[in-house]
């Protein structure tokens, strides 16, 4: 049986609220740890006793989001906290990742990539929707290798996982266009971050092209 986790939303629109809350309800391997419509109230409920994830909308009424993410992760570095927001704008997603997110999910893909972004999270991923992670990759892409992977000994395989991770694929996107298991990709990931000596995909990718 597995293991059931814990997830809190912080979010303004009461709509999208209670949609995310009755999503997650629905699946048995969610509970709901706390319903917030702002950062104020969200922030010391959630230092006093975090969950497995927070979903926290970017713009918020008076503290933002990555302000409330931000004071989050520097009591808890290892929480995940998913980005829900509609900008899709470079400075934001840096702001984001900066302040200790785990992801970056625009509400427009919400419907689709919810779960699987929660999954992919807590399997150590770093889920990013699709336009969002080529807006990073073209902020920090100023000249690929010629030869990439070769400075850091990627294998092949593991350059083509690198590749399709910096277009913002998720783990069974990846696993499904190079015709493996999402267990191999994991491996393979982890194999990359090692060699590489980073945390999170936005890391990987700057540092293997080059910024």
């Amino acid at each position: 049986m597995s293991k059931t986790r814990s997830v809190a939303i912080v979010e303004d629109e009461s709509e999208l609220r209670r949609t995310l809350s009755e999503t997650l309800s629905a699946n048995p391997g969610w509970i709901i740890a706390g319903l917030y419509p702002n950062a104020e109230l969200a922030l010391p409920a959630l230092l006093a006793d975090p969950p497995d994830v927070v979903l926290m909308d970017i713009q918020l009424p008076g503290m933002s989001g990555i302000e409330c993410t931000a004071a989050l992760t520097a009591k808890y570095p290892d929480l995940h906290v998913l980005m829900l927001t509609v900008y899709d704008n470079s400075d934001r997603v840096f702001d984001a990742l900066a302040a200790g997110a785990s992801g970056y999910l625009l509400k427009r893909d919400v419907p689709t990539r919810l779960r699987e972004s929660l999954d992919d999270i807590l399997a150590g991923g770093s889920p990013i929707s699709s336009s969002v992670a080529r807006k990073v990759f073209q902020h920090f892409v100023r000249e690929v290798p010629a030869q990439p992977g070769a400075d850091f000994n990627l294998t092949p395989r593991e350059t083509e996982c690198l590749d399709l991770l910096a277009k913002g694929k998720l783990y069974k996107e990846i696993a499904d266009e190079l015709a493996i298991s999402t267990e191999t990709v994991r491996y393979h990931l982890h194999n990359i971050y090692k060699k590489l000596h980073v945390r999170t995909r936005t890391e990987a990718v700057m540092k293997y092209f080059g910024k």
